[in-house]
């Protein structure tokens, strides 16, 4: 099921984003793919991957961008996530 709704949200994501970055997609994409996250690795893990104190500045990116877009300012948003994604790995 994990899989599942990871996959759904990717694909979301990257509608979305062929839509001329369409809020409602990217929004959806952003919580299913989080979502998603958590039922494969499961919270506990989950919670511990985003908040280690040498993740921290890319967490705080990666989820300001997923707040950002979910307030309907989805291009500052998305590179929000983007620059975050790449400073957790």
């Amino acid at each position: 099921i994990g899989a599942g709704v990871t996959g759904f949200g990717i694909f979301f994501i990257l509608f979305g984003t062929l839509l001329y970055f369409d809020s409602v997609l990217l929004a959806f994409g952003n919580l299913l793919f989080l979502t998603g996250l958590s039922l494969i690795i499961g919270l506990k893990k989950t919670f511990w991957f985003f908040f280690q104190r040498h993740k921290l500045k890319g967490t705080s990116f990666f989820l300001g961008g997923v707040v950002i877009v979910l307030l309907r300012w989805p291009l500052l948003g998305m590179f929000l996530e983007i620059y975050g994604f790449f400073s957790l790995f």
